[in-house]
């Protein structure tokens, strides 16, 4: 906790003196980048569950091209629905425990629309 407090003390936009005592009472737009390590979890959690959700989808999609080309056994599209299925109700689990939805994991690109 240290460590945070001096790296959060030494950043100062203003280039005004950093002082601790000045930590707890800030005002609203200081210029100060915030470094809540809480926030660094979620937004890692986040990035990875869209990352997961893309290969997800991805996956999902060659699936389905495999099997309407004809090239898979019964008993190859039985394993893969069923691997498709385990892998679907995993996401949601993942997402429940992080409490995000899917707009959550939804990145907007810009000019290129949403991602997912």
């Amino acid at each position: 906790m240290k460590r945070r407090s001096w790296i959060v003390s030494s950043i100062n936009l203003n280039n005004q003196p950093a002082s601790l005592a000045g930590l707890d009472h800030r005002p609203e737009k200081s210029g100060r980048i915030e470094l809540d390590p809480e926030g660094a979890e979620e937004g890692l959690a986040q990035l990875v569950l869209t990352v997961i959700e893309l290969l997800r989808q991805l996956v999902e999609r060659q699936a389905i091209r495999r099997v309407d080309g004809g090239n898979l056994t019964e008993e190859e599209i039985e394993k893969l629905g069923v691997a498709l299925m385990n892998l679907d109700m995993k996401m949601e689990e993942l997402k429940e425990i992080f409490n995000f939805t899917d707009e959550d994991l939804n990145i907007d690109l810009g000019p290129l629309g949403n991602l997912l």
